[in-house]
């Protein structure tokens, strides 16, 4: 990707809430937080950089993450790690043909003894839950999901229950078997704010993996459930982002869209006939809100161009389906938009 030499220049008007320092002593505080928790996963986990900032990306951002990886590279130990580095409650669903929706959110059990019956709430009633093998379950299953998703809550019998906060789903799917699985309905991929993919650790970190003693490894808890909340209030109101850097998300938005006007104006015709579909609204919502935790995390309080390119991949490319021609070529989503970021220009 490029690199832009002038990219914090674009702040020559500062947001009147940022120049005055409000939230700012309250925010610089949680930074440390976020830091130490990072060290202790980081205790744990070896390398795996890349998984572990947006797993702290979609935490702060209040979004969900979609980790696709083969197995055996530490997805599940580092949510769990997670889970523990903030006294918060996890639960692991092993997704199967067989699940029923009952499994996953509760369902009614008889009472005899008051005649009535009384809601057992399922797992998914935890801060942070583990979707193992995600794309492994039925229709029903994932329609079930989408709603504690999307809504926060879950509707059992005629009584809704909300669920904890924060609550995170992190999902997991093997890319290379494919025997016995369903496609992801749009609709639900849609609701994961990120896509992150998974890779192997290179030769150093592997070494030190086999001789690490994982066991012997405790945990200790650094923060508090209730402060993400607190913090992710504070990032909205706190960290800026300059119109044109808006205006440069948008560009590459509607990029996707295969806009003609944009395709023209940056060069993008032969882009149209790879992309079938382009990213939704929630696409330029979760950009935005990613971009600005991103800021936080490199301890500014402002976003950059560099802030959106790190962010961009894992953003949208599960909102950019791709044309059979793409596939046919074994095009990747992830190529298309390399392709526009290339192509449209810093402001």
């Amino acid at each position: 990707m490029k690199k832009h030499k002038k990219s914090e220049l674009l702040l020559k008007e500062v947001h009147p809430e940022i120049q005055a320092g409000a939230y700012r002593e309250s925010l610089e505080g949680y930074h440390t937080k976020i830091q130490n928790l990072k060290e202790e996963i980081q205790r744990v986990i070896v390398g795996q950089d890349q998984m572990i900032d947006n797993l702290l990306i979609g935490l702060l951002a209040n979004g969900h993450i979609l980790l696709e990886g083969v197995p055996g590279l530490a997805k599940t130990l580092t949510i769990k790690t997670f889970a523990k580095a903030m006294s918060a409650s996890f639960q692991r669903i092993q997704f199967t043909p067989d699940l029923l929706p009952a499994d996953v959110i509760g369902t009614l059990i008889y009472n005899p003894k008051d005649a009535e019956f009384v809601p057992k709430l399922g797992p998914i009633f935890a801060h942070f839950v583990l979707a193992d093998e995600i794309n492994r379950a039925p229709a029903k299953v994932q329609s079930a999901l989408l709603e504690a998703m999307q809504e926060r809550q879950v509707t059992i019998g005629k009584e809704t229950h909300l669920l904890p906060e924060p609550f995170l789903v992190l999902a997991t799917q093997n890319p290379i078997e494919q025997e016995g699985t369903y496609n992801l309905p749009e609709a639900q991929v849609d609701r994961f704010m990120l896509k992150v993919k998974v890779g192997y650790p290179d030769l150093q970190e592997e070494k030190e993996i086999i001789h690490r003693d994982f066991d012997a490894i405790k945990i200790n808890p650094v923060l508090a459930p209730e402060e993400v909340t607190e913090i992710r209030h504070l990032i909205n109101k706190t960290i800026y982002m300059d119109e044109k850097i808006e205006d440069y998300l948008l560009l590459i938005i509607f990029a996707t869209r295969k806009n003609k006007e944009i395709l023209q104006k940056f060069g993008l015709e032969a882009l149209a006939p790879y992309i079938r579909y382009g990213s939704s609204p929630r696409g330029s919502q979760a950009l935005k809100t990613a971009a600005l935790v991103q800021a936080y995390l490199q301890g500014r309080w402002y976003v950059i161009l560099e802030d959106i390119e790190a962010v961009v991949l894992s953003v949208l490319r599960h909102r950019v389906i791709l044309s059979p021609k793409a596939e046919a070529e074994e095009k990747t989503s992830d190529e298309m938009l390399e392709w526009i970021l290339e192509k449209i220009p810093a402001p």
